[in-house]
């Protein structure tokens, strides 16, 4: 892996121009991370996917004992340090596992719940003697994890939580009483993170062992997809915690709970792009060998429009969760270089990009929703029968857009979040927006065009930075502490904000490429790049153009309109020639090629 610059500041993309050469692009993974990412394939292939009737059927102590298989490789263990039994690799190489692991349907959620949330609450905010007790076993898989937040009355507002605990009047334990529910791999985990509010106030954390006094567990949930991930409710009646099972500070619980959403959410998107990889696979498998008036349905145009738009969320995506995870890790090298302990530096490095792993979280979801639904179609009548996997990766993946943050909770906490930054001064957000404003104002500028690589491409990525900013500002402007209750113009700019961060990764992945190996050797992706640019900037003009009417009028409506409409402008392109290219490719490669 080549050595990079030193990684911008969370959203600071926004404001800035971001260059190739200080960009991680997965082209360059390294012979061991390539190893790794094969030998999760390999164990999906050899292990899971062979039993996976079995495992929707909650057969009983299958789930675990896989689970066990993959702490005998490693796989549970990649980003915990060598002190805990781990191997402690970096953050590119736990983000390929996620995504190695991604394509096992049910399996997948439960060894990314075991070595997510299950395992890094412990890990980055126990004391060292809980680390010591629970992390190597955490690790080799003799002891599995689960996370217990959700309640039946609190989901997305976690803080609203109504689970107690009272200490003991000896000292000794904390009395938990309340019930938690949604909880993976809660019917065998051995080791519970369990959030309860201290006198009913004080929001915490605590490591709850299964066999303790007053904990009990529901029977397993039936669920419409993931059959075969373990899900209950948890019961705590006087359940004695020891005292000092109490996880990171009293009243610091939501710290916990945020924090490890940041990693969750980041791979979320690596896992949900894994699955999206193998579905795609499947389904040009299928379009090869399906015939229909005497040829296969792969050599039809529509057919090949979808498998097209695959690959074209499939590479897009990509290209954004690897350039973000190398940002994660070189924060979280540059801390540990200033002395910062493991723990604290990753966590840091996860805050820093809090935004992107929102976005991420929501574009990756939203990508094998959209794999697995035209998986279906193009497996047609075939698709909707359980006897072809794709009819359970469509019901397996709609849990996605719930899971780590709903992807509408995820929209909102992107603005909020860069508006807070902004305000706090992280993110100096002032100048380039009333550069904006400026400009809006001023007569445009219709002098010679740019010349170099992809000059209308770098162009087209500033001006969508330029309608975020002016159509964000405007909204902050006018509507002042009343825009957290104008959610419907926030998810807009967040959208505005998902495809801009996308646009810009491909373009900047294809920029290195080109670079590298030169236009002709990358056509297929320029082809996707130009694509998705077209796409984005039509969508970009539809949600500024949405936004701007909810909140302006008059004079100020039309020059922001007018400004939208400028900012989002397209050459003529020709998009299915393009896909016709792409789908070439991967039906030529019978698989998604990369």
């Amino acid at each position: 892996m080549s050595t990079l610059a030193k990684a911008i500041k969370g959203a600071e993309w926004l404001i800035r121009e971001s260059l190739p050469s200080e960009t991680f692009i997965p082209e360059e993974y390294n012979e061991e991370q390539k190893m790794v990412r094969d030998m999760c394939s390999s164990f999906l292939d050899a292990e899971v996917l062979p039993n996976i009737d079995r495992i929707d059927k909650l057969e009983k102590g299958l789930m675990p004992s896989l689970l066990d298989k993959a702490g005998e490789q490693g796989l549970l263990g990649v980003s915990i340090p060598e002190a805990f039994g781990g191997l402690g690799k970096d953050f590119i190489t736990s983000t390929l596992v996620n995504e190695g692991l991604g394509g096992g349907f049910s399996f997948s959620v439960a060894v990314a719940a075991h070595t997510g949330i299950g395992t890094l609450p412990i890990l980055y905010f126990g004391t060292e003697e809980q680390k010591q007790k629970y992390i190597p076993k955490l690790t080799s898989g003799e002891w599995k994890g689960a996370y217990g937040l959700t309640e039946p009355g609190s989901g997305s507002d976690a803080l609203g939580a109504k689970t107690t605990a009272t200490l003991s009047s000896d000292g000794k334990y904390y009395l938990l009483n309340g019930q938690k529910c949604w909880i993976t791999n809660g019917g065998f985990a051995d080791i519970y993170t369990v959030f309860a509010k201290i006198d009913g106030k004080d929001f915490s954390a605590f490591i709850v062992e299964r066999g303790s006094e007053g904990f009990t567990q529901g029977p397993e949930e039936h669920k419409m997809g993931i059959k075969g991930s373990s899900t209950v409710q948890l019961y705590f009646q006087d359940c004695k915690v020891p005292a000092e099972n109490l996880l990171g500070e009293k009243g610091k619980g939501h710290i916990i709970a945020f924090n490890i959403l940041n990693i969750g959410r980041l791979k979320l998107c690596a896992a949900a792009l894994g699955a999206a990889k193998r579905a795609a696979t499947q389904s040009i498998e299928y379009a090869l060998t399906r015939e229909q008036f005497q040829t296969p349905i792969a050599n039809f145009g529509a057919i090949q429009d979808k498998i097209a738009q695959m690959a074209i969320r499939l590479w897009t995506c990509e290209s954004a969760l690897y350039r973000t995870a190398m940002w994660i890790d070189q924060k979280e090298r540059e801390l540990l270089s200033e002395g910062k302990p493991f723990n604290e530096a990753l966590l840091a490095g996860a805050e820093e990009y809090a935004i992107e792993c929102a976005i991420l979280k929501v574009y990756g979801s939203e990508v094998l929703d959209f794999i697995v639904d035209e998986g279906v179609q193009i497996h047609g009548g075939n698709g909707f029968s359980d006897e072809y996997n794709i009819s359970r990766a469509y019901r397996d993946s709609r849990i996605n857009r719930i899971f780590e943050g709903t992807n509408e909770i995820n929209r909102l906490l992107t603005v909020d979040m860069v508006l807070k930054r902004a305000m706090k001064g992280r993110l100096d957000l002032m100048g380039p927006a009333a550069a904006v404003s400026k400009e809006l104002m001023s007569i445009p500028d219709f002098g010679a065009e740019e010349e170099g690589l992809f000059a209308q491409e770098k162009k087209a990525i500033l001006n969508f930075k330029k309608a975020i900013l002016m159509t964000a500002g405007a909204a902050v402007q006018k509507l002042m502490a009343k825009l957290e209750s104008e959610q419907e113009i926030l998810m807009h700019v967040a959208d505005m904000a998902i495809e801009t961060f996308v646009a810009e990764s491909a373009l900047l992945r294809t920029l290195k490429l080109v670079e590298q190996k030169g236009e002709e050797a990358c056509r297929f992706e320029i082809d996707i790049m130009q694509t998705y640019l077209y796409d984005a900037a039509d969508s970009i003009h539809k949600h500024g153009k949405d936004a701007i009417n909810a909140f302006a009028s008059g004079d100020e409506q039309r020059i922001m309109l007018l400004g939208i409409k400028r900012f989002t402008k397209s050459p003529s392109f020709n998009s299915k020639g393009a896909k016709r290219r792409i789908a070439a490719k991967l039906i030529s490669d019978r698989k998604y090629p990369l």
